[in-house]
């Protein structure tokens, strides 16, 4: 716990000391006034604080925080000169906001606590048994109906190992095998019979949280069944089991047509039996497909889609399983689950976190996926790079997840909890770029906004910048960008003063900077100051080995976004996937992977070399050309511009004189591209042959 010292005992003083005294997270060591009968010196009398007029005698190496609320800018600066190297002065308007902040954080704290409580009263209600664990076995969650079934209470169940209360538990191997099981007959040891579906809890990147199981006492069910042949005798006490449930739940025939819902359906779609009983699957949704129709077709079970449903687009998370009798599909089951409110709840409170924390940075470390040693030696640089104040430069051609870089290196930083800006200095007219970097001043230029506007650089004060495509910088706004380095501050455009900053810069690029040193179209002495620290993130190519891992994450990503049920690849298809040369990297795969779903039939489950659009294959390396030697004594540099003069012809010949795909042959931008051709004095007409 932070300790405090105040100094001023004023209103300021008392409102802060009543602030700090509602949060557990700071402590009051001092307070000080020189009016001994002040508000504040008062307070700490009460409250059995220390107080005294000199704030010199409490000032020691365990105050971290000083909260100046005089008023007095003198001793505002006396106390940041007699500070321990360890505290932090803060004026009293800070201090208030920062208070207040902390109080917000402990209300929402308070908040989250009663959507957990009303998430518990939800799953009480439900008359599934429901049982958790975590990673190592632990039981983390026994609702009521589990209590009744297992026949223990759920305050003698949490905290032990699963084997002490189910001994037969199936749901360690659920944690090791992270595989679905699901309608599993176990006959518990009171002698019970349940029937239960497992699941592990894995999060977005993959890790696995535990696991848990939802179960139904069928011991009634499975005794009268092995008496009743008649399927009428048996379908209505189901049918009375189904009505007693909590969940919503809808059952249709073999055709896709409803035959039976419960009270708790009607409920919750706010559709009754004449609406459902007898037609189509699709008569109950809103907005989503029929997982009724998907799982007659696949005959296998879908779980977790979302969908709206009924008048009211009410939103619930579906699971549908098929109805199979001695082999034969007889229809389908379906379970509807309600988590708009608890949904509600979490976005808030989600949205609240980033509004504290005003993290604008997406991505992390674990968002990074390769098992390539090309791509783990990049991971271990950036890393490192977090770590340190230099500046990054990122390289690497496009697509191959320069800006995931970008966000994970900011997060891993000690600024994560200050904003990340964005900027993408290709996509910004020349004139607008610099104004939008640095800001400008009121009356800079016609159409300012009145009062003048922060640029970028202010914004990320204090936290991180990404300069994405560095390379297509103008000269004037390189120059610019190397003061920024240099000293630390910039000037707005329009304007004289200068204004300190602190901003890490992370830069980006797929251009060859050293060529464009070359040409003169960049600073040599800004690449030096962004060459601190160099990462080279390998091309897909070069590490093929991480494609299979990449087409499950992002099979899985594009399920979510097209509600797809997508299982992975065939061994075929895979095959042409390593074979191709990946010009577009990661975004190409990521968009051959979206194209090849979006087409997909909804039986087909696995992609084929079918839906696979013609790749070519990896193109031979030539071998390297080897200039011979000139009869007539030139030069090196001399032979050079001569090679580099033919390399484009031939280039723009095979083009046909397009020169947006000569310069992404060449690999270069297309201003670089016509640089070049003046330079080598490539006339227009001979370019007009080449199309012709």
């Amino acid at each position: 716990m932070q300790k405090v010292l105040v100094v001023g005992g004023g209103k300021g003083g008392i409102a802060i000391l009543r602030i700090l005294g509602e949060t557990s997270m700071l402590e009051v060591a001092a307070v000080c006034d020189l009016n001994e009968e002040s508000p504040g010196i008062r307070y700490a009398k009460d409250n059995g604080i220390s107080f005294g007029n000199d704030w010199r005698n409490f000032l020691n190496e365990e105050i971290d925080i000083i909260i100046e609320v005089t008023g007095d800018q003198a001793v505002f600066e006396a106390l940041r000169e007699a500070r321990g190297k360890n505290a932090v002065v803060i004026p009293g308007s800070v201090a208030y906001l920062v208070a207040k902040l902390l109080k917000e954080k402990e209300y929402l704290i308070d908040e989250m606590k009663f959507g957990n409580f009303k998430r518990d009263l939800i799953l009480n209600s439900t008359g599934d048994g429901m049982v958790g664990i975590d990673t190592s076995g632990t039981i983390i969650l026994f609702n009521r109906s589990a209590e009744k079934m297992i026949g223990t209470a759920a305050a003698d169940a949490l905290g032990k190992h699963i084997y002490e209360v189910i001994p037969k538990s199936e749901l360690p191997r659920v944690l090791e095998t992270q595989r679905n099981e699901i309608n599993k007959e176990l006959v518990l040891e009171n002698g019970l019979k349940i029937i239960t579906n497992r699941i592990p809890m894995i999060t977005e990147e993959q890790e696995v949280m535990g696991a848990f199981s939802v179960f139904k006492d069928i011991t009634d069910v499975v005794n009268l069944a092995e008496e009743i042949t008649d399927l009428r005798e048996i379908q209505t006490m189901l049918q009375a089991i189904i009505q007693s449930s909590d969940d919503a739940i809808s059952v249709v025939d073999e055709e896709g047509k409803g035959i039976l819902i419960n009270p708790a359906y009607t409920r919750i779609t706010g559709l009754t039996e004449e609406e459902i009983i007898g037609k189509p699957a699709t008569a109950d949704i809103s907005e989503g497909e029929s997982i009724h129709l998907k799982v007659l077709q696949t005959r296998r079970a879908i779980r977790g889609s979302k969908m709206r449903v009924g008048p009211n687009k009410k939103e619930v998370i579906v699971n549908v399983a098929p109805i199979i009798v001695d082999g034969k599909l007889k229809g389908s089951v379906g379970v509807i689950h309600d988590v708009s409110e608890i949904q509600s709840l979490t976005n808030e409170l989600d949205r609240a976190r980033r509004i504290i924390r005003t993290l604008e940075a997406k991505y992390s470390f674990d968002d990074i996926v390769g098992v390539s040693e090309e791509m783990n030696l990049a991971v271990e640089q950036a890393k490192l790079g977090a770590k340190t104040p230099a500046t990054v430069l990122l390289r690497g051609e496009s697509g191959t997840g320069k800006e995931l870089f970008a966000h994970a290196i900011h997060n891993a930083s000690d600024r994560k909890y200050n904003k990340f800006i964005r900027v993408n200095c290709a996509a910004i007219s020349e004139n607008l770029l610099e104004s939008e970097l640095f800001g400008y001043e009121d009356g800079a230029f016609s159409g300012a906004k009145r009062g003048g506007k922060k640029g970028l650089f202010e914004e990320a004060n204090n936290g991180s910048i990404f300069l994405d495509e560095i390379g297509e910088l103008k000269a004037d706004t390189q120059a610019k960008l190397l003061r920024v380095l240099q000293e630390s501050e910039i000037v707005r455009v329009g304007g004289t003063k200068s204004i300190s900053i602190n901003v890490r810069v992370i830069a980006a690029t797929n251009v060859n900077l050293e060529k464009a040193i070359a040409i003169r179209s960049f600073r040599e002495d800004l690449y030096y100051r962004l060459n601190r620290m160099p990462i080279q993130i390998p091309p897909l190519r070069t590490r093929k080995i991480d494609i299979p891992t990449l087409c499950e994450v992002l099979i899985h990503k594009i399920n979510q976004d097209y509600g797809r049920n997508v299982e992975g690849i065939k061994p075929a298809a895979m095959a042409k996937l390593m074979d191709y040369h990946w010009p577009g990297n990661v975004r190409e795969l990521e968009n051959i992977l979206g194209r090849a779903i979006i087409f997909m039939k909804y039986n087909e489950t696995t992609i084929e070399p079918k839906h696979l659009p013609f790749l070519e294959k990896a193109p031979e390396r030539k071998d390297a050309v080897i200039l011979p030697a000139d009869p007539d004594g030139n030069d090196l540099a001399s032979m050079l511009v001569q090679y580099e003069k033919n390399i484009i012809k031939e280039v723009l010949e095979h083009n046909k004189g397009n020169k947006t795909a000569a310069a992404k042959a060449l690999n270069i931008s297309v201003r670089n591209l016509y640089y070049k051709l003046e330079k080598h004095k490539i006339e227009e007409n001979s370019m007009q042959d080449f199309a012709d």
